[in-house]
C-alpha cells in the first residue's frame, strides 16, 4: 500500500513561549468492513429442536395430567372405610348413600378369570338381553383401540326405564348413559347399552373412568382392556340405584378397579321404583 505524506502543523510550546513549526507525515489508511451473516443452518437445527421440546412438554404435560387425576382417584379410594371396602357385589343394591358417591367394591378387586382375560378372540363386546322390565342387565368387552369409534356420535333417541327427566338448578337432571362409553365402542341407540343416570353419574364419576381407559388404549394398538359394566337395580325399581364399573388391563395393571358409583344427584330426591323426583328444600 502506498502512503501519501502531508505536512501537518504541530504546534509545541516552550517555556519562553515560542513555537516550532515540524512538519509530520500522515497515514491514510483504507478501512475495511466486514459482515458476518447469520449460520443460517444451526438457526435452523435450533429451530428445530425448540419445535421438538415442545412437543415433548406437551405431551409430558398430558402424561402428568393423566397421572394426576389417577392419584385423585387412588386418593379417594383410600380414604373409604374399611366397611366400604369389603363391600361385594351382592350387597350393592342394599347400599346406602352416605355423600360419597364412588365406592370401592371387593377391595378393588375386578372379579374376571382366565378365562374372561383371553385376547385370544380379539377385540370384542357383548350386551346383556333386556330383562323382564325392560331394563338393561349388564355390558361386556374385551376393548381395544379397532373398536373405537371415528364418526361423531349421532343424538340419542331411545329412552332407557326410569326416564322421567326434569331441569334443575344445575341443567337437566338425567342422562341417557351408556353402560360403556360411546368413545370405547360406538354403540349409541342401544337400549342394551343404556340406563338412566344422573348428571354427576355419567359426568364426572363415570366419564372419568372412560377416559382413562381409553388414553390407555390410544398408546398402543395392542392394549386391551377386559371391561364391564352392570346397573344394579333393587328388586323392580325401574332406575338402577348405581352402576358397578369393572376394568382390567392385558399384561399390566395401569387399569384395574371395581367400583360402585351411586346413582344420586345432591339437592335433589329420587324416586328409584320409577324414575320421578323432587327438589330437596
Amino acid at each position: 500500500m502506498k502512503l501519501k505524506a502531508k505536512s501537518l502543523l504541530v504546534v509545541v510550546p516552550f517555556l519562553m513561549g515560542s513555537v516550532v513549526y515540524h512538519p509530520t507525515p500522515m497515514v491514510q489508511a483504507k478501512t475495511v468492513v466486514k459482515y458476518t451473516h447469520p449460520h443460517c443452518k444451526a438457526t435452523r437445527k435450533l429451530q428445530k429442536e425448540n419445535r421438538e421440546l415442545k412437543q415433548k412438554i406437551a405431551k409430558a404435560q398430558a402424561k402428568n395430567d393423566r397421572l394426576t387425576k389417577q392419584l385423585n382417584h387412588k386418593k379417594k379410594q383410600l380414604h373409604q372405610s374399611a366397611a366400604t371396602k369389603q363391600t361385594d357385589t351382592a350387597n350393592l343394591a342394599k347400599l346406602n348413600y352416605a355423600g360419597q358417591q364412588e365406592v370401592v367394591v371387593n377391595h378393588n378387586q375386578p372379579k374376571f378369570s382366565k378365562a374372561d382375560l383371553s385376547i385370544d378372540k380379539g377385540a370384542w363386546q357383548r350386551y346383556g338381553n333386556l330383562d323382564h322390565l325392560n331394563r338393561a342387565t349388564a355390558a361386556n368387552a374385551m376393548l381395544n383401540q379397532s373398536l373405537m369409534p371415528t364418526a361423531k356420535r349421532e343424538p340419542l333417541t331411545v329412552n332407557p326405564t326410569g326416564w322421567h327427566n326434569k331441569r334443575i338448578a344445575s341443567g337437566w337432571l338425567y342422562n341417557r348413559s351408556h353402560l360403556i362409553g360411546y368413545q370405547l365402542t360406538g354403540q349409541n341407540n342401544n337400549l342394551k347399552n343404556l340406563m338412566t343416570g344422573t348428571r354427576s353419574l355419567n359426568s364426572p364419576e363415570m366419564l372419568a373412568h372412560e377416559m382413562d381407559i381409553a388414553y390407555y388404549l390410544k398408546q398402543d394398538p395392542k392394549h386391551y382392556v377386559r371391561y364391564r359394566v352392570t346397573p344394579i337395580f333393587n328388586g323392580n325399581d325401574l332406575l338402577a340405584r348405581g352402576v358397578q364399573m369393572e376394568a382390567q388391563s392385558i399384561g399390566d395393571n395401569d387399569i384395574h378397579f371395581n367400583v360402585f358409583i351411586f346413582n344420586v344427584q345432591d339437592g335433589v330426591k329420587l324416586n328409584y321404583a320409577d324414575g320421578t323426583s323432587s327438589v330437596e328444600k
